[in-house]
């Protein structure tokens, strides 16, 4: 695997991707960290500090651990790239219901051009609803943004007139999003992997180091010692755990169930075609990662709900509803795996087409042994996409359950827990197979061995072909690495005068 990572630097082609995508990724944890003007980050820094668990259980702080801590620090970059992900997720659950956009869908690449831009249409009206609605609750009452931020106590977070404060920073949100968007596509196409999966699996990692050091000092304090402390043993024993999920994490998104698949002869002419074997793919895992998104977004607005009626009428009723719903109780965990089920469910009703799949192979002239073509092929692929959604939702519930329980049974900090499972590893570990099945395109072009010597790396999606990089727009782009260097090198020096 080594050799794998100094052949990659042997290429040229792979070289400048690599190198190229370092840079935009650079850029974009660069405005991550740039406040907004007007906006004191130092006052919510100091909260921060004197919060002894994460925020990383509500609605808020999975936006802010996608964003990769830029919400939470009131920087340019504080929308992130999700109004892009919202976007997409909407029309691609419109696009079966709408007939239009389902003919613009199939009518090639023309017409995933005018759905792309129609996303991007999208992503900026999502900008501009968003970014009101975040520097609102930041002037107005920052405590319904940040859970327990007393004004009274640290400051107000804007020191800014509110009036220009309002119009410049939604200009300015609206615009690092849109320029993260214009990244992301960049790098995904000049660079190495998908821009946009990068762009989010960089900022969950942006929190890594912090992670890193918190673990060290929850295993090297003394026992007795004020605040959680585990031993050299338990620390050993996480370590083999951390390793043991990303293990059946890697398995569980790699495991499909072929379905074999035989293709008749035709005779054209005097060519005769079809006649071989092949065999139909179907994902263990076919939702992703979006069942735990949903769940975690829509079962948050019940608990707040109950707790804005319990303060308002004062009822102990709406009150008791809410701490059921509190993150840490058997409701909650009953509910969350519930609803994760049936989203696993829904996401594959909206995007797995058994009829059309059943279609096309008839079309070409494919069926399955043993199955008639035609309606009885739609039901069987049916039948065993329902039960591979059962293995797979159990799975998503497992690891979306596992950093809750590490920080509710053992008292692990919910920054630490959050790397033993749930939406951010997830989305990580699938980016980086997607990454490295690339890369290893390119290797097994070159005639180098990959990052496997027995057996290849089997991406979630088929292998783009290499795409020949302009000589010309590489020479153009070589501006761009002055005044990255000059940042890089400014960040270095800042982050070494903050710390001596």
């Amino acid at each position: 695997m080594l050799s794998a990572f100094t052949n990659s630097f042997k290429i040229p082609e792979l070289r400048q991707r690599i190198f190229f995508t370092l840079g935009l990724l650079f850029v974009a944890r660069v405005g991550a960290n740039v406040p907004l003007p007007g906006v004191d980050p130092t006052r919510l820094q100091a909260f921060f500090q004197d919060q002894i668990a994460s925020s990383g259980g509500s609605l808020v702080g999975l936006y802010n651990m996608f964003t990769g801590g830029a919400l939470l620090k009131g920087a340019i970059f504080g929308l992130g790239i999700m109004p892009y992900i919202s976007a997409s997720i909407i029309f691609q659950l419109l696009t079966p219901v709408v007939p239009s956009l389902a003919r613009m869908q199939q009518e090639g690449e023309s017409g995933r051009q005018k759905l792309t831009q129609y996303t991007r249409y999208a992503t900026l009206i999502v900008c501009l609803i968003q970014s009101v609605l975040l520097l609102l609750a930041l002037m107005k009452n920052p405590g319904s943004l940040v859970m327990g931020y007393d004004v009274n106590h640290y400051g107000p977070i804007v020191i800014a007139t509110h009036g220009w404060f309002l119009v410049s920073s939604t200009i300015i949100l609206t615009a690092g999003t849109m320029l993260l968007m214009w990244l992301g596509e960049q790098i995904t196409q000049r660079g190495i992997g998908n821009g946009v999966s990068l762009l989010i699996t960089v900022g969950i990692l942006a929190d890594l180091p912090r992670a890193i050091s918190q673990a060290i000092q929850l295993f090297s304090r003394p026992v007795g010692a004020q605040g959680p402390s585990l031993g050299l043993p338990q620390g050993i024993l996480m370590l083999v755990l951390f390793l043991a999920v990303v293990a059946s994490i890697v398995a569980v998104t790699q495991a499909t169930r072929k379905i074999p698949v035989q293709y008749a002869k035709r005779v054209v002419g005097r060519k005769v075609y079809g006649g071989q074997s092949s065999f139909l793919p179907l994902k263990v895992n076919y939702s992703g990662v979006m069942p735990i998104i949903f769940a975690s977004a829509i079962l948050i607005f019940p608990q707040q709900i109950f707790a804005f009626l319990g303060a308002a009428s004062g009822m102990r009723f709406f009150q008791d509803i809410s701490l059921y719903l509190t993150p840490g109780t058997a409701t909650y965990y009953t509910l969350y795996a519930l609803l994760i089920l049936a989203f696993s469910y829904f996401w594959v009703s909206i995007m797995f087409k058994p009829i059309q799949i059943a279609d096309d192979l008839k079309k070409h002239g494919g069926y399955i042994p043993g199955v008639r073509p035609g309606e009885p092929t739609a039901k069987f692929l049916d039948f065993v996409m329902t039960r591979l959604t059962l293995a797979g939702a159990i799975f998503l519930v497992i690891i979306a359950l596992f950093p809750n329980f590490l920080n509710t049974a053992y008292n692990v900090p919910y920054s630490i827990a959050l790397f033993f499972g749930g939406t951010g590893t997830l989305i990580a570990v699938g980016v980086v197979l997607d990454t490295m099945k690339q890369v290893e395109t390119f290797l097994l072009q070159r005639h180098y061995d990959g990052f496997l010597k027995k057996g290849r790396i089997r991406g979630r999606n088929t292998a783009r072909s290499s795409q020949v990089i302009d000589a010309e727009e590489l020479k153009g782009l070589a501006t761009l690495w002055i005044p990255l260097g000059i940042l890089f090198i400014v960040g270095i020096v800042a982050w070494l005068l903050q710390k001596f």
